[in-house]
């Protein structure tokens, strides 16, 4: 069993620290930032799990640092935002990917950074924007249950892609949808997300550090 202070999770918005730490001991660090993977790995991490990470703000986590991780002994693991778009394209190296958006990056689905993109108070990671992601897979889920047409799906979804990642939110997709879709369609989008949105950002951090914990009880 792995100390925790053998385990490095970089995580942010994707979920709160509080629930975080009912998963799994470890070492909790703010989302990734270039050069803070070979930091820990260098401090000796024999887990690191990339789950948040900055994106425009600051230089993000560079691939030769991942794989100096994993050639210095580190597992690697990667899920939800910025570890869900590395573990897609370094898992050739031996980066581990959990969950549906690493699954959506790694087979082509995926392609953008900004579907995981989001804007979050720097001191509590609370979101202020929707990632796209999100807003996605929620309309796509809407659709499979007939509370909306594909028409009104694709609307939607373009409506949202229309927005700088910043400025993403339900409210504003729904404000800019109207009258582009019906106002019944609309009505009942509303009633579905509030009963049964998912934050699938959320699901696949849970994931992945669910992993961490099972990976840390075999060592």
């Amino acid at each position: 069993m792995l100390d925790a202070s053998e385990i490095v999770v970089f995580l942010g918005p994707s979920l709160t620290r509080e629930k975080a730490e009912q998963i799994v001991s470890a070492d909790f660090r703010p989302p990734a930032k270039r050069g803070d993977i070979q930091q820990a790995a260098r401090e000796g991490a024999r887990i690191i799990c990339l789950i948040d990470g900055v994106f425009f703000q600051e230089c993000s986590v560079a691939h030769k640092e991942v794989i100096y991780a994993l050639e210095a002994g580190a597992r690697v693991l990667g899920a939800s935002s910025m570890g869900a778009l590395r573990a897609s394209e370094l898992d050739v190296y031996g980066m581990e990917g959990v969950g549906m958006i690493y699954e959506a990056y790694k087979n082509g689905r995926l392609v953008s950074d900004d579907e995981v993109a989001l804007t979050f108070d720097p001191f509590s990671f609370e979101p202020s924007s929707e990632p796209l992601v999100n807003i996605r897979n929620n309309l796509d889920l809407a659709w499979q249950m007939d509370v909306i047409s594909a028409s009104t799906k694709d609307r939607l979804f373009h409506c949202a892609l229309a927005r700088y990642f910043p400025e993403r939110t339900y409210e504003k997709m729904f404000s800019d949808a109207s009258g582009k879709v019906s106002e019944k369609e609309l009505q009942c989008l509303r009633k579905y997300l509030a009963e049964e949105k998912r934050d699938f950002k959320m699901e696949d951090a849970t994931l992945a550090l669910k992993r961490v914990r099972k990976l840390a009880e075999e060592d």
